[in-house]
């Protein structure tokens, strides 16, 4: 999966920012398959009555964060584009004007 995403990056198709939290998933299940004591010492740690209840628990706070970056950048995105369309109305009201012949000053 490291390969794809390093791929889509190259062409354009995937943020770095987004392709540097799958890679951190990556390592991070690499990481606890290296190592299958890590998950149980963890879970305990944490009062955590199962392993698996675990794995469920840290899928459930990635997918929160995923959808909270995601969230993040549809909102900026939004702001971009409200902006963008005010200042091509304006642009056009302008020109417009600027066509029939009116007299206006800059916007």
């Amino acid at each position: 999966m490291a390969f794809s995403g390093g791929w889509n990056i190259k062409k354009n198709k995937l943020e770095l920012k987004y392709a540097l939290s799958w890679l951190f998933l990556e390592v991070g299940i690499l990481i606890i398959t290296l190592i299958p004591n890590l998950l149980n010492v963890i879970s305990k740690a944490l009062g955590i009555y199962n392993e698996i209840n675990m794995l469920f628990f840290l899928g459930f706070v990635f997918i929160i964060l995923v959808i909270f970056s995601l969230t993040m950048s549809l909102s900026r995105n939004s702001e971009r584009v409200r902006k963008m369309v005010q200042e091509i109305a304006l642009n056009s009201y302008a020109n417009d004007k600027k066509e029939s012949g009116e007299i206006t000053k800059e916007v």
